[in-house]
């Protein structure tokens, strides 16, 4: 049985949530808006054509420590994640770094390279998408800001708010993102 305070430390559930959904689905899709201090998690049912939102939230890693524990609080966070919604595939947003800070790159490459690795441990299939592809895909724009995607995600799900942080709306666009390029794909 895990340390419920531990597991809180390490991740937490956006707000507002859906109510989690059987696991073994086989359209689920988790969405992942990779980042070393908060990573955005958003998990969608597909089936019937029409998503439906199960779990949201974020894995917060302290920012304190050396590389490589802040990276082992990551990878158990998303062992933990996906080994208790079971994806059937992931989706994850390609790493956008401005040329003039090729250290936050090179960081964020890390973080991402750990989440990879946890999805190719338990083979699940992952795809990676341009964050002005995630964008257009939700909003018709590419270059949409942070509240739009939010109010973007409010809307689609129906919430009574935008989810906090923006983490969070930013891994289910990348959910939603997949789910259309799946049914486009069909």
């Amino acid at each position: 049985m895990r340390d419920e305070k531990e597991s809180h430390e390490k991740r937490s559930r956006s707000s507002p949530v859906a109510p989690r959904s059987s696991p073994l689905k086989l359209h689920r899709i988790l969405g992942i808006d990779p980042g070393l201090h908060a990573t955005g998690y958003g998990v969608v049912d597909a089936e019937g054509g029409v998503p439906k939102l199960v779990e949201a939230g974020v894995i917060r890693v302290p920012a304190t420590g050396s590389l490589s524990a802040r990276l082992d609080v990551l990878f158990k966070g998303m062992q933990e994640i996906v080994e208790e919604l079971a994806p059937a595939v992931i989706a994850i947003e390609e790493l956008y770094s401005h040329y003039a800070r090729p250290r936050t790159a090179v960081i964020m490459g890390h973080a991402r390279g750990v989440l990879l690795l946890a999805a190719a441990e338990k083979k699940i299939p992952t795809f990676s998408y341009l964050p002005t592809k995630v964008k257009r895909s939700l909003t018709g724009h590419g270059r949409a800001s942070k509240e739009q995607m939010q109010q973007a995600i409010k809307i689609q799900f129906g919430l009574p708010a935008p989810p906090e942080p923006p983490d969070v709306a930013d891994a289910l666009a990348v959910a939603l993102c997949h789910f259309h390029h799946a049914k486009m794909m069909k």
